[in-house]
């Protein structure tokens, strides 16, 4: 094979033979101005390796030196060379020893499944074809006002919640949580959010919304306002880079933070949204932003399920967080959202619209906190609260056919994961 030494001795040794003689033939001229001006070119490429070489040269020299110099010490000791490999035991939730960058073997295997559900149930918002919305969106008469009121809200409030979720889980729950498998799943589940943000962007973009209205509307509209801030106050702590786990109190923040943002933001605080939007859809109404819902909703669900899931992992593992006090201070939480959410319903919905009302979303909003508790082990609050969507259920369960709108798979997974019926 040949390298670039030889290419250069090779050139040079051309360079160093006689020109032959050429007899004049003035037809030629053309051709003999090509030839110098092809020398010209290779005595500049040949000067240009030639500097090339000498300071690649001295890169190198520098490069060693610097090595010789290198202190690993510190280094080694990070890596603690001779450590005994990882066990099962050794892992845990929060405050593990375990070595944090090997995901095997697994501890939780249904931390892993749902890191691979997730990575198969990928989908882009550009991927929904909005041209139906944006014709009634336009339309005078295509929408009520209410039934707009409902659309600008649910942008309004989803179009932050999503990012509110996200910094929660890169600035605060990453670095505090010490499972390989479940820090995967956390990774893929920001990655989500982000596809969230995006696609109520584009519902925003798609439909001519005013912008700065919609992405503002959590610090102008005080239902939605009200939300956020319920989020954002269980974020602070844990934002601190100066904040860790290791006591009771600590561990407490922590646990408390899971319960606010899976249970509550991500459990209650997007459920009367997501039922007007897809009861929209269910009426041929906007059915381009139904859809991108649909695929959140789908998404939102394995969140939750997770996020349960891992709490309860944390009570078994430490029981001693999990005191009647605490206990009652987290029921006193998911109440807490279950009212700001009724309040967002009323608001949201001052008449009856789409066949529901704010009373028929308090007695599903009440449906839903009983579930947030039951899930995590604490007393339903609300004894024999029903279900008035079935409908809902049946959304996020549906796997493998395609939606209402005809117009995808439901169970939008990518490359040999894609099943089409």
């Amino acid at each position: 094979m040949l390298n670039w030494d030889e290419f250069h001795e090779d050139e040079t040794a051309v360079a160093e033979q006689p020109a032959p003689v050429a007899k004049p033939q003035p037809a030629a001229e053309p051709r003999a101005e090509a030839v110098r001006e092809e020398t010209v070119r290779a005595e500049t490429v040949r000067e240009g390796a030639a500097r090339y070489a000498v300071a690649d040269q001295d890169r190198l020299a520098r490069a060693r030196k610097s090595l010789d110099e290198l202190d690993v010490a510190a280094g080694l000791e990070e890596l603690e060379m001779g450590a005994a490999r990882i066990e099962v035991d050794d892992k845990q939730m929060i405050n593990a020893r375990a070595d944090l960058n090997q995901l095997v073997p697994f501890k939780y295997e249904w931390a892993w499944q749902k890191y691979l559900d997730g990575s198969a149930n990928h989908w882009m918002p550009q991927e929904v074809n909005m041209n139906a919305d944006i014709a009634l969106w336009k339309s005078q008469d295509g929408l009520t006002a209410d039934e707009r009121r409902i659309v600008e809200r649910s942008l309004g409030y989803f179009s932050t919640a999503d990012s509110l979720v996200a910094n929660n889980l890169v600035l605060a729950l990453y670095r505090l949580i010490t499972n390989p498998e479940c820090r995967q799943y956390l990774l893929r589940q920001a990655f989500e959010e982000a596809i969230h943000t995006h696609a109520y962007q584009y519902c925003v973009e798609s439909l001519g919304m005013d912008e700065g209205e919609v992405f503002n509307m959590y610090r102008e509209v005080p239902s939605v306002a009200a939300k956020s801030a319920w989020s954002l106050k269980h974020t602070q702590s844990l934002a601190r880079p100066d904040f860790n786990t290791g006591t009771t109190e600590t561990d407490q923040e922590l646990l408390r933070n899971l319960i606010a943002f899976y249970c509550v933001t991500e459990g209650i605080f997007f459920y009367c949204g997501f039922s007007q939007i897809l009861s929209m859809g269910r009426r041929n109404k906007m059915t381009g932003v139904a859809e991108q819902f649909q695929y959140i909703l789908r998404d939102e669900s394995m969140h939750l399920n997770f996020g349960v899931d891992m709490i309860n992992q944390i009570k078994i593992e430490n029981p001693q967080l999990w005191t009647p006090e605490f206990q009652d201070e987290v029921t006193q939480m998911i109440l807490e959202g279950t009212e700001l959410e009724i309040a967002y319903a009323r608001d949201t919905m001052p008449r009856g619209v789409l066949g529901m009302n704010a009373a028929i979303m308090e007695e599903y909003l009440h449906f839903i906190c009983n579930r947030r508790l039951a899930q995590i082990g604490l007393k339903e609050q609300f004894p024999g609260a029903q279900n008035p969507f079935p409908w809902m259920s049946e959304i996020i369960d549906l796997r493998k056919e395609k939606n209402f709108f005809e117009t995808r798979v439901t169970e939008y997974q990518v490359g040999g994961a894609l099943s089409w019926d």
